[in-house]
């Protein structure tokens, strides 16, 4: 793979993707700020999870002018979801060039975007409705657009914004560079780059397979509130030598790992907000198994190398496959085997079987442990260990100790004692974990839905002691959830079989 330094990038924005721990650039990031850089237009064909944010990000930040105040960059996105998460992506990638941004959405005073549009923002990202909006309302001037990139272009398609986005590049200037991405490159799309475009470079990424051998994977459905006592019994139950457990959110990450070291585990967070040194010290501990448990953003894992996690907690389950699969894949190494245990609410057991249609592999549901299980988890691996120890035969002087004991106690009473000082029992510490909306519904079909809402019928393994079976088929359709008003129309509700990206960090 190619670091970004190799990509001819100036140094205050490889600074800025340093800081966010980006160094090796994904092929799609390769292809496009090459291409980008050399001012052509590009199509980007790539699936979400491959890093297209920042490859058409990174260009975007190089060429805008600091000292010019106008708009000089446009992104239509198909919802206020992923305008948000694109425009902080963009903020973090453009912080040292101290380049202004904007997202504008349904769902948001419009008051309040037009007082921000006063401030003079570089680059506007924004859904296609509010965007017309604006431009009816001449809150909004692009007549000195030089860069324009339509983001997930055959979503925007599905959801019957084709005519908004040909109302918008009208009022761009017709000399200016344009980046279209898109998973899917139906004619309708196609139509536009041969209209709106340039001779456009095409930069397509093969969508990797998800393959996740070596993995034995399960599901914990369980409310949000009981998921943190699941996973200190799941803990002591699995002991694992070296652990990832997945958040979704910074703040979830410090709460989680404070949680944890308070219970008594050596665990540690890493998320985007930390600073280099500190984000490599973390790693450097998780490496030297000074610390057990590594509890991390997406982001803060991308492109570590990290060798002997032996199980993979998903405390929040990931909207997207990819996510799944790259998070999942940090374990099972090596011909090793490999355990992940993901965590859904009830609402999230749609994306459940996104995740299971995509990697053509069934996840087994798991029945939590008990209080005394997990104490009984324990007090085998203190036994375990004892043994061990006896089987070293290194007790030299110890046992001049054993037998002055031995002279007044019973010796099974000794080992026991032994036993339970070795034995770290559950722990009841209060901790607080702040409550995470879950994803938006997905809709499951009832033709195979889960029995129970969540359940198999004969196939729930106790602590996740047991194999894989599989299952693969179709993505199943659901209504877009959570939809406004916005300018007259529905956004982000123009058709069914799709639901709403939510805000995630990227």
């Amino acid at each position: 793979m190619t670091n970004f330094s190799e990509l001819n990038i100036t140094e205050s924005t490889l600074r800025s993707l340093k800081r966010m721990g980006f160094e090796e650039a994904t092929p799609i990031q390769e292809g496009t700020v090459k291409f980008a850089l050399e001012g052509r237009d590009i199509i980007g064909q790539a699936q979400t999870g491959t890093g297209k944010t920042a490859a058409f990000g990174i260009p975007l930040i190089e060429k805008i002018e600091p000292s010019n105040p106008n708009i000089q960059g446009l992104i239509i996105a198909p919802t206020r979801e992923l305008a948000i998460q694109v425009s902080e992506e963009l903020y973090k990638i453009g912080y040292d060039k101290r380049v202004k941004i904007l997202s504008v959405y349904g769902g948001q005073d419009i008051g309040r975007q037009i007082r921000a549009l006063k401030n003079k923002p570089q680059i506007i990202v924004g859904t296609p409705g509010r965007i017309i909006d604006h431009i009816n309302r001449k809150t909004l001037k692009l007549e000195n657009v030089q860069t324009l990139i339509l983001d997930e272009a055959d979503e925007m398609l599905n959801m019957g914004f084709i005519d908004d986005i040909n109302a918008i590049l009208e009022y761009v200037p017709k000399e200016r560079q344009t980046l279209l991405f898109s998973a899917t490159m139906p004619p309708a799309i196609r139509k536009i780059a041969t209209n709106f475009m340039n001779d456009p470079e095409e930069v397509k990424i093969k969508s990797k397979e998800m393959t996740v051998e070596n993995i034995d994977q399960y599901f914990v459905k369980s409310q949000e509130k009981e998921k943190f006592d699941i996973l200190s019994r799941l803990l002591n139950v699995h002991q694992p030598e070296l652990a990832i457990i997945f958040g979704r959110t910074k703040r979830r990450v410090d709460e989680l790992s404070q949680a944890l070291s308070l219970r008594g585990y050596l665990a540690e967070g890493i998320h985007g907000d930390l600073s280099q040194a500190k984000r490599m010290s973390v790693l450097r501990q998780f490496k030297e198994n000074k610390i057990d448990i590594l509890v991390a953003t997406d982001v803060a894992a991308r492109g570590l190398d990290i060798s002997g996690v032996t199980h993979v907690y998903n405390f929040d389950i990931p909207q997207d496959p990819e996510s799944y699969v790259h998070r999942i894949g940090r374990t099972g190494r090596a011909g090793k085997s490999g355990l992940a245990v993901t965590f859904v609410t009830p609402r999230e057991m749609g994306y459940l079987r996104i995740v299971e249609e995509t990697t053509k592999k069934r996840m087994t549901p798991l029945r939590p442990p008990t209080e005394s299980e997990a104490l009984a988890g324990q007090q085998q691996t203190s036994m375990e260990t004892l043994v061990e120890i006896v089987q070293a035969n290194d007790l030299g002087d110890y046992r001049i100790f054993a037998n002055e004991l031995l002279e007044n106690y019973d010796a099974v009473d000794l080992v026991a004692a032994a036993i339970k000082f070795m034995t770290k029992e559950p722990d009841d510490t209060p901790v607080t974990i702040s409550e995470e909306r879950p994803l938006p519904m997905r809709k499951e079909r009832s033709s195979s839905s889960r029995s129970g809402g969540g359940r198999r019928e004969g196939g729930r393994r106790d602590f996740g002691r047991g194999g894989r079976s599989s299952g693969g088929g179709r993505r199943e359709s659901g209504r877009r959830d959570g939809a406004r008003r916005e300018g007259g129309r529905r956004e982000g509700d123009r058709r069914r079989g799709t639901t709403t990206r939510t805000r995630r960090e990227d």
